[in-house]
């Protein structure tokens, strides 16, 4: 009786453990995977920016969102769309949209060229 109290003590202690521990910050990786599988020639240089792609050139401030970001994010409509076709829906409509000097985010992607920063 003694184990079974033990071993289910430690079982409890290690579910809770795995629940309070940390996460890794990484919110949206469907995102980025889906986008540098439609913009190939930008892939690594997204994957190097991670959030920056849409939040900047580093990324690490979450609360700057360039004009592609904003764009995207009224596109997609959720705050965490979780469906790879809804995403690829959306990546199409932003590409639509003027990227400034005459061309479409799309034109300016499939240059290899990311968007402009968030300011």
């Amino acid at each position: 009786m003694k184990k079974l109290n033990l071993l289910l003590t430690l079982v409890v202690f290690g579910g809770l453990m795995g629940l309070f521990a940390p996460q890794q910050a990484e919110a949206r990786p469907l995102y980025l995977k889906t986008f540098s599988e439609k913009y190939p020639k930008i892939a690594e240089r997204a994957s190097e920016l991670k959030c920056g792609v849409c939040h900047g050139d580093s990324g690490k401030n979450k609360k700057k969102v360039s004009d592609y970001g904003k764009a995207l994010a009224e596109a997609l409509g959720a705050k965490n769309v979780k469906e790879k076709e809804d995403i690829i829906k959306a990546l199409d409509e932003v590409g639509k949209k003027d990227a400034g000097d005459g061309k479409t985010y799309k034109e300016l992607l499939e240059a290899g060229t990311l968007p402009p920063a968030a300011e």
